[in-house]
């Protein structure tokens, strides 16, 4: 059957094939409206101190090492819109930072490359539970609810390089199996070994804030 007599007959034609983002950004906000949707915020910070009150700040940096050692150093924050489920991707993103990689040892570790990078696509969002902040902490990023989960991301690098950032929270109230930190691909090296935070030291931790 010709396709413009079907959608004709249909009473969908011309008009309404016209009218299909809108309608696509309808369902995107209805399905928002209903809870469906969660509207993330991450962020590698900056806990001045690194230790209770802080402040939280957006502008930190975290590291993960390769298995020869080499380690990279990213900063970064952005935004994401995750589907209903979780384990479903989204192409509403944005965001991004820099890196640097460092070779390994003997010491002291030496930069080898550095640039910056852009978040391209989330695969996934896991979300764990919301923090039960202490009152200690001051949060001035304050964006929507501080959470505890899971992002993986798509990003492309400044070098031409692609990669898979996975971001993992572990914050207050925290349920257990959440690393702290950081992991990443950048082009087939696996940044995996990820380098948990320190008592006193000002680097290797996240935060998620997600808007209700």
């Amino acid at each position: 059957m010709d396709r413009r007599r079907f959608l004709n007959k249909a009473g969908i034609g011309s008009i309404a094939l016209a009218s299909l983002p809108a309608l696509q950004h309808a369902l995107a906000v209805s399905a928002s409206a209903d809870g469906g949707a969660e509207h993330v915020r991450w962020d590698i910070i900056s806990l001045a101190g690194g230790a209770p009150p802080g402040p939280i700040n957006s502008g930190g940096y975290a590291d993960a090492r390769a298995p020869d050692n080499t380690y990279i150093r990213l900063t970064g924050s952005g935004r994401f819109v995750a589907p209903p489920g979780g384990d479903r991707g989204s192409g509403a993103v944005t965001g991004g930072g820099t890196w640097e990689t460092f070779s390994g040892t003997p010491s002291p570790a030496t930069s080898t490359g550095s640039g910056t990078y852009r978040v391209t696509e989330l695969v996934s969002w896991e979300f764990a539970n919301f923090q039960a902040p202490p009152p200690a902490f001051i949060d001035n990023i304050d964006e929507g609810r501080a959470a505890n989960g899971a992002a993986v991301l798509k990003i492309a690098f400044s070098d031409d390089a692609r990669g898979v950032l996975t971001v993992g929270c572990h914050g207050p109230a925290a349920p257990p199996g959440i690393f702290e930190g950081i992991a990443t691909t950048k082009g087939y090296k696996t940044y995996y070994d990820v380098q948990p935070p320190q008592a006193g030291v000002d680097a290797n931790r996240t935060i998620f804030h997600v808007r209700e």
